[in-house]
């Protein structure tokens, strides 16, 4: 199973998260978004996400 980044959602494989530098991750999430280009979806912007990738919906 994939692990999330519990602070920025962002999939992750290694042991660090690329986006926050974060290192608490979550094994339980819900709903996949892949955001192409953060500067122009209106999802993103609502997300607070600024970086290309592909983020859970939600993180327990």
């Amino acid at each position: 199973m994939k692990k999330v980044c519990k602070s920025c959602k962002l999939f992750v494989d290694g042991n660090n998260c690329p986006v926050c530098k974060g290192n608490q991750f979550s094994t339980n999430w819900q709903g996949r978004i892949f955001i192409a280009d953060a500067n122009k979806s209106m999802i993103a912007q609502k997300m607070e996400i600024t970086v290309k990738g592909e983020y859970a919906i939600k993180v327990r």
